[in-house]
């Protein structure tokens, strides 16, 4: 591992670790696209560049969700009570994406199902209207479900479902600063049931790259996940000291960079 992928590992996992307590989005949706630039710098194959920065960038969660849930929980903002309802639905929605889906999936199309969801989320949070002030929470039933849905559709794009569970929480009444410490919480589970996916569905494969392990390229991980850690808990200090409207526009415009990019490299991959 050369001196130039070590060190932008670690301004990745700063960046990513940052953003990661300030937003409560586990950093995947920011990793992808920028490990995807640096794979070549190792000789990763391109037909498996999009999933190992999927299945790595979701490793470097259960790291940095751990950093950040802690720092939310110190200041009392996670609500545990959701996250015991989501909980039981995300590891199933998890071991279903990362270690039976995942690895059937075509690069271009994982690349536009990144894409399209983030974008998606990004426009809710910006542009959805207010929620009607009588609505809560659902019932436990409909929240299990989201659950499912929340393991799964993270699993496909290497994030820990901020990109759904916030804007969820924040339609249910929930306080976007809530919403994202519990997020946070919730990015730690949806990385174990992924994570695991991942290796299993990936251990037979041969890539050539060393530090492989199913899926997930372990050197990368830990570049990331050593710095990432540090920075993890400014960011959430930052997010509890952020008024609500700056919160969700920076959350709203990052969603949108990274939708662009990664629907410039499903096309590319699609041969538009």
């Amino acid at each position: 591992m050369d001196f130039f992928f070590l060190g932008s590992l670690m301004l990745l996992g700063a960046f990513g670790g940052f953003a990661a307590g300030l937003l409560g989005i586990g950093g995947g949706m920011i990793l992808v696209p920028f490990m995807i630039m640096l794979f070549p710098l190792v000789g990763m194959p391109q037909d498996l560049m999009v999933h190992v920065a999927i299945a790595t960038s979701m490793s470097t969660i259960v790291f940095t969700s751990m950093s950040s849930m802690r720092a939310h929980h110190r200041k009392g903002a996670i609500r545990w009570e959701i996250v015991a309802l989501l909980v039981p639905g995300i590891i199933v929605g998890g071991l279903l994406s990362g270690g039976a889906v995942f690895s059937y999936i075509d690069p271009a199309w994982l690349s536009l199902v990144f894409a399209c969801f983030v974008a998606y989320s990004g426009g809710r949070m910006m542009w959805g209207k207010q929620p009607a002030a009588e609505r809560s929470m659902p019932g436990k039933l409909v929240t299990s479900a989201v659950g499912v849905l929340i393991g799964f559709l993270s699993g496909l794009v290497g994030a820990g479902g901020g990109f759904l569970s916030v804007p969820f929480m924040v339609r249910s009444n929930v306080p976007i600063h809530n919403a994202v410490a519990t997020s946070a919480a919730l990015g730690f589970f949806i990385a174990i049931a992924n994570s695991a996916g991942y290796v299993a569905s990936g251990l037979s494969m041969e890539t050539g790259v060393a530090g492989m392990f199913g899926y997930i390229h372990l050197p990368t991980m830990l570049g990331i996940v050593v710095v990432s850690m540090l920075t993890a808990p400014l960011g959430a200090k930052c997010a509890h000291s952020l008024p609500v409207a700056v919160l969700k526009r920076v959350f709203a415009m990052l969603l949108f960079a990274l939708a662009g990019y990664m629907l410039y490299k499903s096309a590319v991959a699609f041969g538009v």
